[in-house]
């Protein structure tokens, strides 16, 4: 009986060591669960270029947007635990299972490889816009509730909650102080306040800067910790004294298939750690206006800190009973 389970055990012993030394032995994809252009797609885009010098094959980036984010999630919860398949996630991995008792995926049914990094949200308007300030984008909602309206990618999706949660702060009703106007992607959402088809939005800094730095929007405020770097004079929500506000960022992760091998979680953890350091990742997390957290945190309790902030702001909000 011992000869057989210490023959058992080599055997083991040797498929796991062949698994660490084969993987991976193919391009991994990388399911990124929203459109192309907005700040999931630039991060999966950048992690993707900066990941293939150090894992040793080529990442491949989809774009599988739907169900806001989670039709991607559930496809890459749902596929092999191979490691060949894995998910730029972002908050709205938590989120939607917060807001949503139906959701498809839970926010803990993965495998939690690495957070990647912090997305600072940033309220702004038209250049051509009459409201200066977050004080005179408050006054002008309040003079006349409901008639101003803001793009985002839906009431419970990060970008309703960052306008919804400022609404809230200015004890204003949070869903009918100003009309949320639906648009998909952070690429949309911009364009439709260039436009001039919304009077303001609050998203991820990366589909904003650009136009930002252009001189084609103004920036009022950031959903940040602390001020960013490009914007030194534009204060954060916290600053203001805005409670809920200031609790709102958003963040990009890297997720697996639950029961992933540990093997491939190992990896990618070397990966990452090389990751963290490479100037191009650096350079494009700048480029976003987003902050590196790759090793900053463990991923999953922050995740079901997040899914519990979510869930307490849906019930307040009036979305949950």
């Amino acid at each position: 009986m011992k000869l057989t389970f210490s023959l058992a055990a080599a055997t083991l012993l040797a498929a796991s060591t062949a698994y660490a030394q084969s993987y991976p032995s193919e391009p991994v994809t990388l399911v990124v669960p929203y459109g192309p252009g907005g700040a999931s797609d630039l991060a999966g885009r950048a992690l993707a270029e900066s990941a293939r010098e150090y894992l040793g094959q080529p990442v491949t980036v989809v774009n599988q947007a739907g169900a806001g984010g989670m039709t991607g999630a559930r496809d890459v919860v749902q596929a092999d635990p191979d490691g060949y398949t894995l998910l730029l996630a972002r908050v709205g991995m938590a989120l939607s299972p917060a807001v949503n008792e139906n959701s498809s995926v839970d926010w803990d049914e993965y495998t939690f490889i690495s957070p990647l990094e912090a997305t600072p949200m940033i309220l702004a308007v038209a250049d051509d816009s009459p409201y200066e300030s977050v004080e005179d984008l408050l006054e002008g909602i309040e003079n006349d509730p409901g008639a101003m309206s803001y793009a985002a990618s839906g009431a419970t999706a990060i970008d309703g909650f960052t306008v919804q949660s400022l609404l809230a702060d200015a004890e204003m009703d949070p869903l009918t102080a100003a009309t949320l106007i639906p648009y998909r992607g952070g690429g949309e959402l911009a364009t439709a306040l260039l436009g001039g088809h919304v009077d303001f939005l609050a998203i991820a800094a990366a589909s904003l800067m650009p136009h930002i730095e252009s001189g084609d929007m103004r920036p009022l405020m950031v959903f940040s910790p602390e001020r960013m770097e490009a914007l030194p004079d534009v204060p954060t929500a916290e600053e203001l004294g805005y409670e809920l506000a200031g609790q709102v960022i958003g963040w990009s992760a890297l997720y697996g298939p639950p029961d992933l091998p540990e093997e491939v979680v190992n990896t990618w953890a070397d990966v990452m750690e090389q990751v963290a350091e490479d100037e191009t990742w650096l350079s494009r997390a700048d480029d976003r206006g987003s902050i590196s957290t790759i090793g900053s945190v463990d991923m999953e309790t922050y995740a079901k800190e997040q899914y519990e902030f979510y869930r307490t702001l849906a019930e307040q909000f009036g979305y949950l009973e």
